[in-house]
């Protein structure tokens, strides 16, 4: 059975009746797995993990773009994460039986059919791209929604589904296709926003930190502290540990502490496992080491 996973990214948080009534497509569907939802007040942003058959899953996926165009406006949306559609991301990643290849292809005929059927630009974004300037997410992005009403309008930036205009209440939704990521939070004790967006660029490739580091800061209003937000496109290359020891190293640059870290959605065991090897000292240690892992199916 070829099993896909998808995390589709919808920009409410907040209002827990409208997060349950679209996450609610996800449930009771046949080889389909829900994993998680994780809805975040401060981004006013839920995050959706889903496992299981390719074309059920965008099927289902058809079905909450519906109830985000329904239920969220942007035009009244605020939230520490950026964000440029109602449903604002979608991204496809190959598990078990998939190629990134059928992945591409998945991500394309769902960013038509939501073309089609909801009158939303689609962008298409890393391996799914069409073109090269369009593979980081962050740069389609640029400008938000409320940027995006004349950035669309610009050749460069037309959409690969849809005309040139965006959705006036749902703007514009990126479909792409990845390898596994790590969502990675790290929390500061402080509230100063500028300091973590120091760190942050500190990190981060496009400012000459790790090379497989997208990262920015975050104000988590409700708890008084800031955050440096992440995620990880190679773990196997740019490895958890070394990322939080860096910024912790440089937090006491400016005289604070990390608190503590957390991940969004799913996280390969093999990056758990790295770092625990390098905080326990274990040597010799690997996943095959995990019990879990040697459990006959």
């Amino acid at each position: 059975m070829k099993i896909v996973q998808c995390v589709p990214n919808f920009s409410e948080g907040r209002d827990l009746e409208k997060v349950e009534k679209i996450v609610s497509v996800f449930k009771n569907i046949d080889k389909v797995k829900l994993v998680s939802y994780e809805p975040e007040p401060n981004y006013n942003r839920t995050v959706v993990t889903l496992l299981g058959d390719p074309e059920l899953i965008k099927d289902a996926v058809i079905k909450m773009v519906g109830l985000t165009t329904e239920l969220i406006d942007l035009n009244n949306h605020v939230g520490e994460h950026p964000r440029m559609g109602a449903t604002d991301v979608i991204p496809f990643i190959p598990i078990k039986d998939m190629t990134m290849e059928e992945c591409i292809n998945l991500a394309k005929d769902l960013g038509k059919e939501i073309s089609q059927i909801y009158n939303i630009p689609v962008f298409l974004y890393e391996e799914a791209a069409n073109l090269e300037y369009r593979h980081d997410l962050s740069d389609i992005r640029k400008g938000q929604f409320e940027g995006m009403k004349e950035k669309i309008k610009d050749p460069r930036w037309n959409p690969d589904f849809g005309n040139p205009e965006i959705h006036q209440t749902a703007g514009v939704t990126a479909v792409g296709a990845r390898m596994p990521l790590v969502a990675f939070n790290i929390n500061l004790d402080s509230s100063n926003v500028e300091v973590a967006n120091k760190i942050a660029k500190a990190i981060r490739y496009s400012n000459g930190g790790f090379r497989y580091i997208k990262a920015g800061p975050a104000e988590i209003k409700d708890k008084g502290i800031v955050q440096v937000t992440m995620n990880i496109t190679n773990y196997k290359k740019t490895s958890i540990y070394r990322v939080f020891e860096t910024v912790k190293m440089e937090a006491r640059r400016y005289g604070i502490n990390v608190l503590g870290s957390e991940i969004i959605g799913l996280v390969p065991l093999e990056a758990l496992v790295e770092s625990m090897e390098y905080y326990l000292g274990l040597e010799g240690f690997s996943v095959n080491k995990v019990l879990e892992t040697n459990l006959i199916e």
